[in-house]
């Protein structure tokens, strides 16, 4: 289905957010803080939006997504020379050393996992001890009368214009269906401590439409108090 897109996956971003896709993704890259010189890992990176905003910022980043088709666009936006690399690989087994990552960043991409907590898990275990993983995904705005214009847009209008745009009608019923059944940000903050992070949180987006979730590796400590490499 993402193969099938891809040509037209960051026209229809754009226009079916009208471009708040790209400053959620900046926000993403402000909440992580100084990243100049350190190891980003974005998974599920797709066309290479969020993966090159860190670029932009100083990280060396690498880029892991399981569809070619997407990695070709993020070929033009991740050029090597800039301390930018692009692998093909599968989130629920990352081509990458355990403790490695400063950073995992995954945008838009959890959701579409078959295993959403195997997902998290193998992202815990590339960080480095510290190391932070940051995701951002849709929600469900919280208000009655927000909720019920969102739910009309996005089961009714979005899957018309991505139909119409991508001429694929499955990938922007997907869309909603998938978004819809996602758990609230509460339980999804559950998850990720259950995969074993620490001083996890989110942050509600755009009147809750999407939400980043954060959370930290665990460091080890020793008997009095000194962190264990």
């Amino acid at each position: 289905m993402f193969a099938r897109i891809a040509g037209r996956y960051d026209l229809l971003n754009r226009v079916l957010s009208l471009g708040t896709d790209q400053r959620w993704r900046r926000h993403c890259v402000r909440r992580a803080g100084a990243v100049e010189g350190k190891l980003v890992v974005d998974a599920c990176c797709g066309t290479g939006d969020l993966a090159a905003a860190f670029q932009r910022a100083g990280a060396r980043v690498v880029g892991v997504d399981f569809t070619p088709e997407m990695l070709r666009g993020a070929m033009e936006k991740l050029p090597n020379r800039e301390g930018g690399l692009l692998a093909c690989g599968d989130c629920l087994r990352l081509p990458l050393l355990s403790g490695t990552a400063d950073l995992c960043s995954v945008a838009f991409g959890v959701r579409n996992l078959a295993d959403a907590e195997r997902g998290l898990a193998e992202l815990t275990r590339v960080l480095r001890p510290g190391g932070r993983l940051l995701v951002l995904e849709f929600s469900t705005p919280r208000g009655a009368f927000l909720g019920r214009v969102y739910r009309g847009y996005f089961t009714r209008l979005l899957p018309w214009i991505g139909r119409l745009v991508s001429r694929d009608a499955n990938a922007y019923q997907y869309l909603p269906r998938t978004v819809l059944a996602w758990p609230a940000p509460e339980e999804f903050r559950a998850r990720m401590e259950r995969a074993g992070l620490v001083d996890c949180g989110f942050e509600l987006l755009t009147h809750g439409i999407a939400c980043l979730h954060w959370g930290s590796a665990p460091v080890m400590k020793g008997a009095n108090g000194e962190e264990l490499a």
